[in-house]
């Protein structure tokens, strides 16, 4: 009771306690409020998405074709709204961000205009543990063009959870020039670790390496400078931390440097034509300078309206205010975790707050383990994420998560364990 105390009183010093409002809480069965962490695989439903989408439904039965410029969010420009928005979430210009898509669609398409590899410089050098979509699109890219031995992993160390930093530098320094793509994680699905963007870009570019990064778990949990860093693209999904409902419109960010390159090869599609000719109905592809160049369709609005609602949200709270929540939610929690007994699971999530955002990883001594204790927390009103083979993951997310929450999953931790 004295834990759950203490987590209230800093509740209520929380400057954007406020936002919890916000959202949608799943409840019991008793009707009590779920303590859920699984925001890192599906983000909590805003309030404000069900009138969104009935705005758009509406706007479809009253105008019909006409819609396209006569709604209240004119559908033929839908995907600029999220210019200004999804451009803060990743700390970038305006042009260089799109919202489009799904996260490996971006990614491939990402690929074709940036893996070009060639006899004396063709690999892709990834990190493990790697999201199974990522490997299969770097490999399926890799064979297509004819390198079919072309994925260069990089692993941790023997006996260790994480990289290290210096052994990607030190990969990069021996095997860059045999590299055309750099192609990481921003934060690993697996053990949340935030791996230091900017020192890797900038490695990788000496080596004459192009960079990109799937961001799934990075975007709207870091903040994330992805201009200033030199990052040459980067996509990224919106029903993780930005809350865009199941299967969410994803986005890409790319360098402006790249985007007025209107040369550059991509496969085509009208919607990324230039918007000043684009019914004209050229033969000839003319690219919308900016990443909006790489659209092929156009918008999705049902889809986006959802995350329409949640990234207007991120831009009037901020990543920084966000991130720095998080420093002390994650903070607590880690605190919180090392004072239960050992010897049931061990933290693999980096103990730096600079290497991690808001999912902690904990790995237990076998899977059964793992299994049966994210079945018991589950049991308990407390959503966590079991992953394969030992893992359990949680994510208290600094929009609509508490330090009540917190406590109250330690609490049944500590009860589960000690069964």
């Amino acid at each position: 009771m004295q834990l759950i105390e203490q987590a209230r009183a800093l509740d209520a010093e929380d400057p954007l306690a406020r936002w919890r409002e916000e959202f949608w809480i799943p409840r019991t069965r008793q009707g009590e409020e779920l303590v859920y962490l699984s925001g890192n695989s599906l983000g909590l439903q805003p309030r404000g998405v069900e009138q969104a989408l009935l705005d758009e439904l509406r706007d479809w039965r009253n105008h019909g074709v006409d819609a396209h410029f006569a709604a209240q969010r004119p559908w033929y420009s839908y995907h600029e709204h999220f210019n200004e928005s999804a451009a803060a979430i990743v700390g970038a210009s305006p042009g260089e961000v799109v919202v489009m898509n799904a996260l490996t669609v971006n990614l491939h398409l990402m690929m074709v205009s940036f893996y070009r590899p060639t006899a004396e410089r063709f690999h892709i050098m990834y990190d493990e543990p790697c999201f199974p979509s990522d490997r299969y699109a770097m490999a399926s890219q890799a064979a297509f063009h004819g390198y079919p031995g072309a994925l260069l992993a990089l692993r941790p160390r023997d006996g260790e959870d994480t990289l290290r930093q210096d052994d990607v530098l030190d990969a990069l320094e021996r095997r860059g020039r045999q590299t055309a793509l750099v192609m990481l994680a921003g934060v690993n699905y697996l053990t949340g670790q935030a791996l230091d963007i900017r020192r890797i870009t900038e490695a990788a570019h000496r080596q004459g390496c192009v960079v990109g990064f799937d961001l799934a778990h990075a975007a709207g949990n870091l903040a994330l400078s992805l201009h200033d860093d030199g990052v040459d693209f980067a996509a990224w999904c919106s029903y993780k931390y930005l809350n865009g409902g199941p299967g969410a419109v994803g986005a890409c960010f790319v360098h402006e440097r790249h985007g007025q390159a209107l040369d550059l090869p991509r496969f085509a599609g009208w919607w990324g034509n230039d918007p000043a000719t684009r019914f004209e109905m050229r033969d000839t592809f003319v690219p919308h300078p900016g990443a909006a160049g790489w659209q092929l369709s156009n918008a999705p609005v049902f889809s986006m309206a959802p995350c329409r609602v949640s990234y207007d949200m991120f831009a009037k709270v901020g990543m920084h205010a966000l991130r720095e929540k998080s420093l002390k939610l994650t903070g607590y929690l880690m605190e919180r975790l090392d004072a239960l007994p050992a010897g049931h699971f061990r933290v693999v999530t980096p103990r730096d707050p600079h290497q991690r955002g808001c999912q902690i990883s904990l790995r237990f001594r076998d899977g059964d383990e793992a299994r049966a204790v994210s079945d018991a927390l589950d049991a308990h009103g407390v959503v966590s994420d079991f992953r394969k083979p030992d893992i359990v993951r949680v994510a208290p997310v600094p929009l609509y998560n508490t330090f009540t929450d917190v406590a109250r999953f330690v609490g049944v931790l500590e009860e589960v364990l000690s069964r």
